[in-house]
């Protein structure tokens, strides 16, 4: 009787479980170099990177030949022993015993040289294969995982917000407005409102899921499309929002350092800025970093305004860590942040990544008095019926309550050390980019 053996299927992440034994790696060709009768074939799987070695006497002249002629993202599985070698990427080799090609591909568009942004975006369908992208989306999935670990060991409840929304929450000119049947309703900006309302039934909840602004900017910081979590906590006081956001930065960036320094390392990022992020964030007031801001050479910060990304940059950079501000002029914050005690400064709180990243994270105590609810209601010229539901969070069983929101995409771009945020979503959506 005669017994047949396949090699086992493996992926490139875990080829240290292999050495010494033939496996099959199934791939795309990521790039090749041949030097006579000998092919260095990079295969990538979606897992990593792993450099195949083809010798044409192990081979047959015909299938070596096929290798050979193979283009840039052709489709293909490798049958070859695993070895370790420290000098190829990722720390193993293939050595190749046999192959077997699904699609040669030709005239991929994507070549090593150097391309435009927009050309870029315009193949981002494509350009979500090379090594750079691969990285920071790996990122960001762990930055998701990591994130919603850190809540359920805190035993957070996920609530999910909705999309369509009948009014916003700091009113309607930056928020897209679509058609619902014979009335109108609104792309969400934030799911904080209906999230305090879980605080009521849960006590502590999040929400996360994709948010709308139609904001016309074309800066580095922003897209009219991103995803945002947003924690809210009854029983809870600004300090108790300033705790929960600070230990949740050290969580995900030192979860992130543990498991994706492979990621890390193929954006040159530095480590040892995101090993300086251990707790004891340095806090500034509103008032004290616009005295520092006043002094500075660059800063046109007029006091009373809100701090422009310029300013952000300047306070960011003074610390290894992220900066903690906090009692903003209520003139400017929402209409649903309580006040201190002279009625001027909100208690709310921004935290501005460092190397100049600019703000991750804004939240505040949120105001629980019903007659001030009203008050501020009116005071933005918000449609009172509107809020009625919200307000009756304040008539049954108000509590001190708060929370904050974070921009996903900011929060990956600094812990990835990339400028832009287009690239730290999959199909980012701009002012002038909705497609692919």
């Amino acid at each position: 009787m005669t017994t047949t053996t396949t090699a086992p299927k493996a992926t490139i992440r875990h080829l240290a479980d292999f050495v010494g034994q033939t496996v099959i790696l199934q791939g795309w060709l990521y790039n090749k170099s041949s030097k006579g009768k000998l092919h260095f074939i990079q295969l990538r799987d979606g897992t990593g990177f792993c450099q195949c070695v083809a010798f044409k006497n192990d081979l047959g002249e015909e299938l070596f030949d096929q290798l050979g002629a193979l283009g840039q993202e052709s489709s293909l599985s490798i049958t070859g022993e695993v070895a370790a070698d420290d000098r190829a990427p990722g720390g193993f080799e293939i050595k190749v015993k046999s192959a077997h090609v699904y699609q040669a591909a030709e005239e991929y568009p994507i070549t090593p040289k150097e391309h435009g942004v927009d050309f870029l975006h315009n193949q981002r369908h494509l350009w979500l294969r090379s090594k750079r992208q691969w990285a920071l989306l790996r990122i960001r999935d762990r930055v998701i995982y990591s994130l919603r670990t850190f809540f359920a060991n805190e035993e957070f409840v996920n609530m999910d917000s909705p999309i369509f929304t009948p009014n916003a929450c700091e009113g309607t000119s930056n928020l897209f407005e679509v058609a619902y049947f014979d009335t109108k309703a609104y792309l969400t900006q934030s799911g904080q409102l209906y999230g305090e309302a879980g605080a009521m039934a849960h006590r502590n909840i999040f929400t996360f899921g994709p948010t709308f602004r139609a904001e016309k900017s074309k800066t580095r910081r922003h897209l009219t499309e991103f995803w945002m979590l947003e924690p809210e906590m009854a029983f809870a006081e600004l300090e108790d929002v300033i705790q929960l956001a600070e230990k949740m930065i050290v969580y995900v960036v030192k979860d992130v350092l543990d498991t994706r320094a492979e990621e890390l390392k193929v954006l040159e990022r530095d480590f040892s800025k995101l090993e300086a992020v251990t707790g004891g964030f340095p806090r500034l007031t509103y008032d004290e970093a616009a005295k520092i801001l006043e002094e500075h050479p660059d800063s046109e910060f007029v006091y009373g305004e809100d701090f422009g990304a310029k300013d952000e940059t300047i306070l960011s950079i003074m610390n290894d860590q992220p900066l903690v501000v906090t009692h903003y002029p209520a003139s400017f914050k929402s209409f649903y942040m309580k006040r201190d005690e002279t009625g001027t400064k909100a208690l709310c709180v921004d935290i501005l990544g460092p190397e100049g990243v600019g703000e991750i994270i804004g939240g505040s105590q949120r105001e629980d008095d019903l007659a001030l609810m009203q008050e501020r209601i009116k005071e933005h010229e918000l449609p009172m019926d509107a809020f009625e539901w919200y307000n009756d969070l304040r008539r049954f069983g108000s509590v001190p309550h708060g929370g904050f929101g974070l921009g996903l995409e900011r929060f990956v771009g600094w812990i990835s050390g990339v400028e832009h945020v287009r690239e730290t979503i999959p199909f980012p959506r701009m002012m002038t980019r909705l497609t692919p």
